[in-house]
């Protein structure tokens, strides 16, 4: 079995992502799964090329430093050949409709002016990235299961018509992780591409100003110190931070603090403590460029060849070779 899983330059990683997914596919992950970053999917929305480059390699970097085993860990655009080859031969397979029925596309293409093509496009180079390691399983949240749908019906597709290359793919939820929200705005989850970066505490942030971010978190002016998601957000997201920090319940946490102040003091610290570690060895990798080269360059030649066979059946079976 085969699980892949992915995550996007298009920002610097954060604390949600850290406690959310990161940490998890560390802790967790089994002998068969793959993680990359998805570079090619940054481009689907204004972007700057080096900004790209510089994301793209501190998330390879924070991954191997979360403890992902290296032999798992590759860039998406390190096989922008083979996935070129085979998005196209998929685009083949898909309709227009099929496409645009895509509910994010339909999203984020809605009162924008100018919409790249790569928007619309963008799920079929996702069933490229599934298809070409011919991934098993993809745990996904529920705004990515229409994706992998399509990825479905696609594989199913040019089985039938071509001959039987494509192992079908299934969606799986991701195991319920930690929810964290925006600082400054506890009705938003935190983001890399928040334009306000006040309430988004980054894995690279320095400790002091990870504690500044928290002190100054947004709470209410309640001042009961209880777990209300649905009244005192702010509370809460702090209260879960804290849990998922220490590996317990926020509304067990929540009676061992008597003010505000106190329950952000113990989330900072707590928060700093979490994510020294994994900054240290980040920005150690990041130091020791050929070290990172070394490590991606191998990446990328062990996915190729996992994929290799894939291609080359699509392609034959497609009328393109052989």
């Amino acid at each position: 079995m085969t699980r892949l899983s992915a995550i996007t330059p298009s920002g610097h990683a954060h604390l949600g992502n850290h406690l959310g997914a990161i940490r998890r596919w560390a802790r967790e992950g089994s002998a068969g799964d793959l993680y990359f970053v998805s570079d090619l999917h940054a481009m689907t929305v204004s972007y700057n090329p080096s900004r790209l480059r510089s994301l793209s390699r501190e998330l390879l970097a924070v991954l191997l430093a979360a403890g992902i085993k290296p032999d798992r860990v590759f860039v998406q655009s390190d096989l922008v050949r083979e996935l070129g080859a085979l998005s196209w031969v998929l685009e083949c397979t898909c309709s227009f409709g099929e496409a645009a029925r895509m509910t994010q596309f339909k999203q984020r293409a809605d009162g924008q002016g100018m919409v790249r093509l790569g928007l619309l496009t963008y799920p079929v180079l996702m069933a490229a990235d599934i298809l070409l390691q011919g991934a098993t399983e993809v745990p996904v949240g529920q705004d990515q299961t229409q994706h992998v749908e399509l990825a479905r019906s696609l594989a199913r597709r040019f089985n039938s018509t071509f001959g039987e290359v494509f192992v079908v793919p299934r969606a799986v939820m991701a195991p319920t992780a930690a929810r964290v929200m925006d600082l400054s705005d506890p009705t938003r989850k935190m983001s890399k591409s928040t334009q306000d970066n006040a309430g988004v505490v980054f894995l690279l942030d320095d400790p002091d100003l990870v504690r500044r971010k928290v002190m100054r978190a947004v709470t209410d002016n309640e001042k009961r110190l209880e777990y209300r998601p649905t009244t005192q957000p702010g509370l809460a997201n702090l209260l879960e931070i804290l849990a998922a920090c220490v590996g317990r319940s926020p509304i067990e946490i929540a009676d061992e603090y008597s003010s505000y102040g106190e329950l952000k003091e113990a989330v900072a610290e707590a928060v700093v403590a979490e994510l020294a570690p994994l900054r240290a060895s980040t920005l150690e990798l990041l130091d020791d460029p050929k070290e990172l080269d070394e490590i991606r360059a191998a990446g990328a030649a062990r996915a190729r060849e996992w994929g290799r066979h894939v291609l080359e059946s699509a392609l034959r079976m497609a009328g393109l070779s052989g």
